[in-house]
């Protein structure tokens, strides 16, 4: 089970950290991806990191989120600086025991249930 945290409102440019924590599975042996959906549109994929602790972002959030992982605390986090208006979504993690990074939602098996996010401006 995944659980998902720490989503709230902020005004723009602030910062939130979510956090993915997992229940019943060794979380390092697992890539966790953090994924994100407005209403009305495809989820989309937001970062990405492998049990090595590989990264990848999408372009539009490169250099203001960060995606780490404390394996000791079974979670992984998404810091999420200068955050915008355009950030506003429900915002998902999602774990599967491949070993590539892995930006396509049909590539996870498990999902938490979301947090929202609002980023007013």
């Amino acid at each position: 089970q995944l659980v998902e945290s720490g989503g709230g409102l902020v005004q723009a440019g602030g910062s939130l950290r979510l956090s993915c924590a997992a229940s019943g599975r060794t979380f390092s042996w697992y890539r966790v991806g953090w994924f994100r959906q407005t209403p009305g549109k495809e989820r989309e994929f937001v970062a990405v990191i492998t049990r090595r602790s590989t990264t990848d972002y999408r372009d539009s959030v490169k250099g203001r989120f960060t995606i780490s992982r404390d394996n000791a605390k079974n979670t992984v986090y998404l810091q999420m600086n200068s955050l915008k208006p355009e950030d506003t979504a429900v915002y998902y993690c999602a774990a599967d025991s491949g070993l590539s990074i892995a930006p396509q939602t049909s590539q996870y098996a498990d999902w938490g249930q979301g947090t929202q996010v609002t980023v007013a401006s």
